[in-house]
């Protein structure tokens, strides 16, 4: 007759031999992994700046990995549908995606029904973009001091256009307008691409937005008054950083890759150590370049770091701007 105290070590034999297959189990698949392409959600359109510098990521990594990583376009809602996309997918490594930093403002204002501080799992943060703050060549205000003189003098006159509410064109900027002790008129667009064609058209008096306006200075359409990353690019190095002219206002914006939430840790360190060798890749260097975007690179611990740090910054910086009445607007 079995005794109880014989069972009870059969159950424990039993539940540890369980644990030591589980265990083994999952580190031959994280050996074997990849087996097959892998998806990439990009939550912009094609053909954008963010979409180009993740294709090239996509194209080295998955060079390395030995097997193709497929960018799929999952746009809308400032980038929001495609985040939430990825924090939804299955935690097997075959999914991973661009992670936009304002994650950690939309999560807060509810455009974003995911948690960035525990449903990510963060692999590598890749590049910045470069902001400006663009006008008609056409237009009076031939620097930023003459800028900020008129609106003072004239509240709620100066109208800018963005790329949307709550996006980092539209936080940005109204940021600097309230380091400037400026009242603006911000005019959401649902892009940058029609911001962009709102100043060109005559429609707004300044643009706020990443590096779409680079072409039309070059062409002597408009006119840059300043940027707003930590240092001048090198594009444009006669134009002064919004810091540099005395307010301390930085927004870069960094892009980053990430996962879904419980993925293998065998398999994260694979795509950690891929993505690493492909952001210093010259391919990538090349189209970063060609985006005055910096290179701003954080491997997968600090980068999730970042992004708490950042997500404290946001919840105070919602209440500044009153973000929460906007939205609602």
């Amino acid at each position: 007759m079995q005794t109880p105290r014989n069972g009870r070590r059969q159950f424990v034999l039993g539940a540890l031999g369980a644990a030591t297959l589980a265990t083994t189990s999952s580190r031959l698949f994280a050996q074997a992994w990849p087996e097959r392409p892998i998806t990439f959600i990009c939550p912009w359109p094609a053909g954008g700046t963010a979409d180009q510098s993740m294709r090239a990521l996509c194209t080295v990594a998955g060079r390395i990995l030995g097997q193709s990583i497929a960018v799929e376009n999952k746009a809308g809602a400032s980038g929001m549908i495609g985040s939430k996309a990825l924090a939804s997918a299955k935690a097997d490594g075959y999914t991973i995606g661009q992670i936009p930093i304002s994650v950690t403002r939309f999560s807060q204002l509810g455009t974003l029904q995911a948690d960035p501080r525990k449903d990510f799992t963060y692999i590598a943060r890749t590049s910045g973009q470069t902001f400006g703050i663009a006008v008609p060549a056409s237009s009076p205000f031939k620097t930023l001091k003459d800028f900020v003189a008129y609106a003072k003098a004239n509240p709620g006159k100066v109208s800018y256009a963005h790329a949307g509410v709550g996006g980092a064109t539209h936080v940005g900027m109204e940021e600097f307008a309230s380091v400037a002790g400026i009242q603006l008129n911000h005019v959401p667009y649902k892009g940058g691409a029609e911001a962009l064609q709102g100043v060109l058209g005559g429609h707004v008096d300044a643009l706020a937005d990443s590096s779409s306006w680079a072409p039309h200075v070059e062409a002597g359409k408009l006119r840059l008054l300043a940027t707003w990353g930590d240092v001048r690019t090198v594009r444009f190095k006669d134009v002064p950083t919004l810091r540099e002219l005395g307010y301390d206002v930085v927004v870069d914006a960094p892009n980053g890759i990430g996962a879904p939430k419980g993925v293998d840790p065998a398999i994260v360190a694979k795509l950690r150590d891929a993505f690493k060798q492909a952001v210093a890749s010259p391919e990538f260097k090349t189209v970063i370049d060609k985006l005055d975007a910096p290179l701003l690179y954080l491997d997968g611990p600090d980068y999730e770091k970042y992004v708490n740090t950042v997500y404290q910054k946001e919840t105070v910086l919602i209440d500044k701007l009153k973000l929460r009445e906007l939205m609602k607007s």
